[in-house]
Order: C-alpha cells, then structure tokens, then sequence
C-alpha cells in the first residue's frame, strides 16, 4: 500500500470521534500507514491515550510511542479503572489519570513549528493498532 499525503489525512480523519471498536472497512495496516506518513510529516506527536485500565492504556501507550520512535516515557504511577493518558514527547512529560468518559482509544496530535506541516489531532484510534502480534 501506498499513500500521498492528502489521502492518508483524509483516511484518518474518518475515524474522528468513531468507535475505534470498528474502524469502518479500514484495515488496521492502512491505518498505520496513514498514521506513520502524515506523523513524518510533523515534527513531534502528542499522544492521548484512553483505556479501561492502567495497564491496558501504558501498554498501548508504548506501542503507539515506539512506532513513532519515541522512546523515553516516564514512569507513571498507575490507578484503578478507566484512565486517561497524557504524553508530549518534546518535553518528556506524561501523566496518567482517572477517566469518567465512555471514549476508548488514541488521540494522536500532530504538531509542527511551520504552515506546510500537519497540525492535526486524529483518533480516537484503536489500543491495539501497533500490537506486534495482531494479524490483519
């Protein structure tokens, strides 16, 4: 598969405020695809990450931040329950909290310091998007 640009947001840009649950007749790969092109074109990422636990939202949050090739999250101390997420990589900060919302997913803003790049935010999608042992 292969995408220009326009596409790639375009695609992205469906799925906002969908139930990342059903990513409509999108496949998984073309998502990440759209999702890896339209973030080079950014300079930097900011992730945010809704989940029914803890666990479930860090393990996704490494996922996602390792895909975009970031490596140096900080340690979070977890809570019980819905959470939500927060991670800005320019600066290297993340905080995790409680979540009273029903949204599940990933929230992915892109940010870039000039006009011709993307400033955008896309999600929510899928937890599980970047699973080294998902299937298409």
């Amino acid at each position: 598969m292969s995408l220009d640009p326009q596409t790639a947001k375009h695609r992205l840009q469906q799925l906002t405020c969908l139930d990342p649950a059903s990513p409509q007749s999108a496949t998984y790969a073309l998502l990440r695809e759209a999702l890896l092109l339209v973030a080079s074109l950014s300079d930097y990422q900011i992730l945010g990450i809704c989940a029914d636990t803890a666990a479930q939202g860090v393990r996704s949050l490494h996922a996602y931040a390792k895909a975009l090739g970031y490596d140096a999250i900080p340690v979070m101390e977890a809570v019980p329950g819905a959470i939500y997420i927060k991670y800005n990589p320019a600066r290297n900060l993340a905080y995790l909290n409680p979540y009273p919302g029903t949204h599940r997913g990933v929230l992915v803003s892109c940010q870039s310091a000039y006009a011709d790049g993307v400033n955008d935010t896309f999600g929510h999608l899928p937890l599980d998007l970047f699973d080294a042992d998902l299937a298409d």
